[in-house]
């Protein structure tokens, strides 16, 4: 399904960055909520989530975390539609851990590399039933 589209606000992509950088040496983690029309899915909140695993290579989200960003969103008449963590030390795709860990093939996978800190790249993923990945694009508004 590579036609879908991610549309995100260039602020809330800064907030993602953010939070990665201060999260370092460790992956940092967090969800997207938002609003799916057809091929379309437009980031609404994002909700940053402490990695309780504190690795570089793995990470936990807080149970507690993800239950109140998913209470806020449906306060706001928005769903959950993805999540993003960090990968500090290796390119922006999905490690094996990702993709078996990835049980929902509508979910935004979104993965920012810090391997070079000076050039950080974020990807969105789609990692379908079989676990075949699918890049997507992202668009910054």
């Amino acid at each position: 399904m590579s036609d879908i589209k991610l549309i995100m606000k260039k602020e809330d992509y800064d907030i993602i960055l953010e939070h990665c950088r201060k999260g370092l040496p460790n992956e940092a983690c967090g969800l997207l909520a938002g609003t799916v029309e057809g091929n379309v899915k437009t980031v609404t909140k994002v909700y940053l989530l402490n990695n309780i695993d504190e690795s570089n290579e793995h990470f936990s989200m807080d149970p507690k975390e993800q239950f109140a960003a998913l209470k806020d969103a449906r306060a706001n008449g928005v769903g959950l539609i993805g999540n993003f963590h960090s990968h500090p030390e290796s390119p922006s795709r999905p490690s094996e851990e990702d993709k078996r860990l990835s049980f929902d093939p509508t979910f935004e996978y979104l993965i920012l590399s810090l391997q070079e800190p000076d050039n950080p790249v974020l990807k969105a993923f789609e990692v379908d039933k079989e676990k075949n990945v699918y890049v997507h694009e992202i668009e910054y508004v």
